[in-house]
């Protein structure tokens, strides 16, 4: 028996923490769904950092459906003051999420999509688009058929390049064995590389600073490290950022931390280096900034990630030619006017494109942009799950507003004694003050590596 349009699933592209928050609202909403992810379990790309802490504690870390859904299964929910670390997250939250029995006979591990298009049409013909099945395609042939398609796929898997251009600097490619992505488990599984090397680190994000600051205490245990952080800006005072004056206290540590390192010279800081060659030579890499060369044993390139849209590219988008969002987005994501803080509320209609069916949420919905925030990519997911159910009302209604005592007067604790060099990836923003008394957005969570886009160069702060 053929099955009608409106009895297929949405299908939802990722398992992790937004793709998982979209299938909850479409559990409770009762709208058939399957999800499609491409790593062995759920939240693959967020255990690739599970040795990093977050900036903000569990209670910003979950969202509203899930921990519903979760409750109902018998969940004990960690300490809501406590910053978790990325495998904390993974196993205490996203493993029983998709556990939950509304959820796991819906969830496909090892399903990589290559493709999404309209059954029988190519994105030029026009009649019949918004009746006709969206088609998936995975990377082992299989094709699936579905009503809509909510991408919450991230964009760990395509980090920019380490040239300032945007394209890989002269040499980049062929000295691809020197360079390591953002976020290396420093002082655990990777510390054989970095240990008695000198590395260089390049971006100005909450990335690069969590992994100098790992550095530079690989470099009190192991005689012979050293650390050099390359930046393009002129100055350090975007990453330091807000110290002792941020609201959260792990966030601020992280900013203040670094600094001292770099005024007792364990953290060598170069300023005005826009990488433009890398060159591999007699086992070292050189790497040129127009402002000098750096000569070194290993590279870190911290410089953001950049969204895929090629998997989609015969569907109708209508991304903004500079961040890769939707249009209609990108002015209220803008690095160049916002930072995370004062990004507004933004849902369903924000996220639209002219193809009938199909979202971007979570960091992929930002393109380039690194003001991503964890709860906001929650919200998306509850407001595009209404719409999609036709539900309106509710899909406009973006609820992203808390009293005056929200985060910016907690205090969340480490569930250790003291915040490590590990600590600090993610947090919530501190612009509260910012919004009108009574009504101040609410304490949003940033995912800065499994959930983030935009370049750290840029001076995100989020990425």
């Amino acid at each position: 028996m053929s099955t009608s349009f409106d009895e297929l699933p949405v299908a939802v592209i990722g398992g992790g923490p937004v793709g998982l928050a979209a299938a909850a609202h479409l559990a409770e909403r009762e709208i058939p769904f399957v999800v499609l992810e491409a790593g062995d379990g759920p939240a693959a790309m967020v255990r690739q950092w599970g040795h990093v802490r977050l900036f903000s504690p569990w209670r910003y870390n979950v969202d509203a459906a899930a921990r519903r859904l979760l409750a109902e299964a018998g969940w004990v929910e960690p300490d809501p003051d406590v910053l978790p670390m990325g495998a904390q997250l993974a196993d205490d939250y996203l493993r029983p999420l998709a556990d939950v029995p509304t959820l796991k006979p819906h969830i496909r591990y090892d399903s990589r999509v290559v493709a999404v298009t309209r059954l029988g049409m190519d994105r030029v013909r026009t009649a019949d688009r918004a009746s006709t099945p969206l088609l998936v395609r995975l990377a082992d042939g299989d094709d699936l058929l579905a009503r809509a398609v909510i991408d919450a796929s991230g964009t760990w898997a395509t980090p920019n390049v380490l040239g300032a251009s945007g394209i890989p600097a002269h040499g980049e490619t062929q000295a691809a064995a020197y360079v390591e992505h953002a976020l290396p488990d420093v002082l655990g599984a990777d510390r054989d590389r970095f240990a008695g090397k000198r590395t260089v680190v390049v971006g100005a994000g909450h990335s690069a600073a969590n992994t100098l600051l790992a550095l530079a205490e690989l470099a009190g245990q192991a005689p012979g490290t050293s650390v050099v952080w390359a930046i393009r800006s002129t100055s350090a005072a975007r990453t330091y950022g807000g110290e002792a004056a941020d609201a959260l206290p792990a966030r601020g540590a992280l900013g203040s931390r670094l600094r001292s390192h770099v005024d007792d010279g364990t953290i060598e800081l170069v300023t005005g280096f826009a990488v433009q060659s890398v060159e591999a030579t007699a086992g070292r890499v050189r790497v040129s900034g127009g402002v000098g060369t750096i000569t070194a044993d290993r590279i870190v390139s911290a410089t953001g990630f950049r969204p895929d849209h090629t998997f989609v590219s015969e569907l109708r988008l209508d991304l903004d030619p500079i961040l890769g969002s939707t249009r209609a987005l990108a002015p209220l994501i803008d690095p160049n006017e916002h930072s995370c803080g004062t990004v507004p509320p933004h849902g369903a209609d924000e996220l639209a494109h002219p193809e009938p069916g199909f979202y971007a949420i979570g960091v992929k919905s930002y393109g380039r942009a690194p003001t991503f925030l964890l709860a906001t990519g929650y919200e998306q997911a509850r407001s595009v799950v209404a719409a999609l159910a036709g539900d309106w009302a509710a899909a406009r209604d973006v609820q992203l507003d808390l009293p005056e005592t929200g985060v910016c007067n907690s205090d969340p604790v480490l569930d250790s004694d003291t915040i490590t060099s590990s600590g600090g990836c993610c947090g919530t923003t501190a612009a509260a003050e910012a919004e009108p008394a009574g009504r101040r957005r609410a304490p949003l969570t940033l995912i800065s590596v499994t959930e983030t886009g935009g370049s750290d160069q840029a001076g995100g702060c989020c990425d």
